[in-house]
């Protein structure tokens, strides 16, 4: 029962390190967000709330993204891709946290850590 409990919580590990990667290579992100929306649907619930979780992750950290690009023209701009990349750092620790504990993420909807 535990090796089926670890086989479950490996993609949505491998999801969390992707995003990691993503502050790197791009292209992984985008790579993690399909593989979220792809296993929610067959996930127990509090495996589905990690793919919950990393699916808003990657959308809002997408708007921050646009608009830290956008506002770069100015100075701002910068400040807010930093507090993107940090938002970004955090989410995927405390989600990595919670899933190293088999537990649920606490609020899979917030906007902030």
């Amino acid at each position: 029962m535990a090796e089926e409990k670890r086989d479950i919580t490996s993609t949505a590990r491998i999801i969390y390190i992707l995003y990691l990667v993503s502050l790197a290579v791009g292209i992984t992100g985008l790579i993690g967000v399909i593989m979220a929306y792809v296993n929610r649907s067959d996930a127990p619930d509090w495996l589905a709330s990690h793919y919950r979780f990393q699916i808003r992750t990657f959308w809002i950290w997408l708007l921050y993204l646009v608009v830290g690009i956008a506002l770069s023209l100015i100075v701002i701009g910068i400040a807010v891709l930093v507090f993107a990349a940090v938002w970004w750092i955090i989410r995927c620790a405390k989600g990595i946290k919670y899933l190293a504990r088999e537990e649920a993420y606490p609020d899979p909807e917030g906007w902030f850590f």
